[in-house]
């Protein structure tokens, strides 16, 4: 499995939707940065409000201030000149045109710039401004004064947006008579300030969740360290062969990483558990197998004694110079067949449990080509209903073995061609050279026919011992369902392998073995050409 931040281990698969599914380090890494975020992200929130909120409170107690600074201003007689300045507004020509005398609640001594103001006389507007940052008194437009007049008077500090100027906290108070002050003062500075401070904020939050993620990416591959070792023991177990012979399981989970008082240390305690019950399971096994390959060798021998007498007693009787009845005949031929039928059985099974207990074949060069032709000839005289048919190389090719049990494999793959099909079935017996390195020089012996087939339900098992094929194949019956369990058990003995595919019209049977060591060439003059191909038909 490959991580977020690539560790070794098994290889996982795909998920229905074809995404690849999260590690276990990356769901935990991803999980506390999520959460980080999200308690960062409230932090941020909660801090961003009450900073607004306290910067408002601010700019609320200096607008009650100018509100009341705004009030004690002196009034002005129609035509005076506060200040010798006046309020303007824009013209069409883009200039600002002098409308009437400056406000002077605007240029009251303390008014800070960004301060707008309304004075109202019975909801007619006498006197307005806005003071810009240049501290000059700039003219509002009517709506702008038409969004003043609806503030509700005596009521608290509120916020309104005055178009172009922007937003404001507003007051509005009664004056003498009927007149009517609305003071504001300008949240640009505190919405400014906000926006610093988010600033400031995500980019330490982005730095800290980056810094969170590393340490946590850490921290938990560290932590899951054991949960490598533990895969990596089982993928080192899952490479054992555990389905046959003795098997050393040594493999346990370390005694660090089987701490019960932590939850990985419960895991590994189980593990190294689980694997001691497998172990002694194996051995139980393996003595159960060893004691049944005993047992089919020693009774295969002892039966070999007493099946030689049954067939020689029957040959006696039918040899007497007695007469004997032609019904007698009849059933001694049966019994003298039978016994030989039941001889070749116990020797299949005496042999497969000397190969099982591993007993050592013979080792010697063997000419794989001189096998081919008797082995083929030998089907020929069995099956001459058939079509047989020998390709061999040019070159002679040799593997090192037991010449017997190699003759053995080739008769049973063709014995097996031939009762498995029709009469007229074309079976092919080719002999080639596989590999091109000369350290993987291999030998490639194949039989191939055109019958009808194995099914595919029957191919899985179809070198275990017992296995026989269905009427659909077999047309004479009588098979032992051990002669391609031999050749598998014969071809695995000599390090090579054994496969086969099959479909309708075409079974072809594969054997590859390991080449004989090509010998060294002679310093002397070379040896001549080898001769043509050899290949044979019979029909």
């Amino acid at each position: 499995m490959t991580g977020a931040a690539g560790e070794p281990g098994v290889t996982v698969g795909t998920t229905r939707g074809g995404r690849r599914p999260w590690t276990l380090r990356r769901r935990l890494v991803v999980t506390v940065v999520l959460l980080l975020a999200a308690t960062a992200g409230a932090l941020a929130i909660t801090s961003t409000l009450a900073l607004r909120a306290s910067l408002v409170s601010q700019l609320d107690t200096e607008l009650l201030a100018a509100s009341q600074r705004s009030a004690g201003a002196p009034r002005d007689e129609p035509g005076d000149d506060h200040h010798g300045g006046a309020a303007t507004s824009p013209g069409t020509d883009g200039e600002r045109h002098d409308e009437g005398p400056t406000p002077p609640f605007l240029v009251v001594a303390g008014q800070r710039t960004g301060t707008v103001g309304l004075l109202s006389d019975d909801g007619a507007v006498v006197q307005s401004g806005f003071l810009d940052p240049d501290a000059q008194v700039q003219a509002i437009d009517p709506e702008q004064e038409s969004i003043l007049l609806d503030v509700p008077v005596g009521a608290d500090p509120l916020t309104v947006d005055l178009t172009d100027l922007g937003e404001f906290r507003v007051v509005s108070r009664a004056s003498a008579g009927q007149e009517v002050l609305v003071t504001g003062l300008s949240l640009a500075d505190v919405r400014a300030t906000e926006r610093d401070y988010l600033t400031v904020v995500a980019l330490v939050t982005l730095l800290g969740l980056l810094a969170a993620a590393t340490a946590a990416a850490v921290v938990v591959r560290r932590a899951l360290r054991p949960l490598d070792r533990m895969a990596a023991a089982a993928t080192r177990v899952a490479e054992l062969p555990l389905d046959r012979g003795e098997v050393s399981l040594d493999e346990r989970v370390a005694d660090a990483d089987t701490d019960p008082r932590t939850e990985i240390g419960q895991v590994g305690a189980s593990f190294n558990h689980m694997l001691g019950n497998v172990e002694r399971a194996l051995e139980a096994r393996h003595a159960s197998e060893t004691q049944v390959r005993q047992f089919v060798a020693d009774a295969s021998h002892e039966l070999r004694t007493p099946l030689a007498s049954i067939r020689g007693y029957a040959e006696l009787v039918r040899r007497s110079p007695d007469d004997v009845p032609a019904s007698t005949l009849r059933a001694l031929d049966r019994v003298e067949s039978e016994a030989v039928r039941m001889t070749a059985l116990v020797e299949d099974l005496l042999l497969l449990a000397r190969l099982d207990a591993g007993r050592p074949l013979a080792s010697e060069e063997v000419d794989v080509a001189s096998l081919a032709v008797d082995a083929l000839t030998d089907a020929h005289a069995a099956g001459p209903d058939h079509e047989w048919r020998l390709d061999l190389p040019d070159e002679p090719l040799a593997v090192v073995g037991d010449a017997a049990r190699l003759h053995q494999v080739l008769t049973n793959l063709l014995a097996n061609a031939r009762v498995h099909t029709p009469p007229g079935t074309r079976v092919e017996l080719r002999v080639s050279r596989s590999g091109t390195s000369p350290s993987g020089r291999q030998v490639l012996i194949e039989v191939r026919d055109d019958g009808p087939g194995i099914p595919a339900s029957l191919l899985p098992t179809l070198f275990q011992r017992f296995t026989r094929g269905d009427d659909a194949r077999n047309r004479a019956g009588g098979s032992t369902g051990l002669g391609l369990a031999i050749a598998h058990a014969v071809v695995t003995a000599h390090r090579g392998t054994i496969a086969v595919e099959s479909a309708p019209g075409t079974t072809t049977f594969s054997v590859t073995l390991p080449a004989a060591p090509v010998p060294e060439p002679p310093s002397g003059p070379l040896p001549p050409p080898p001769s043509a191909a050899r290949t044979a038909r019979a029909r």
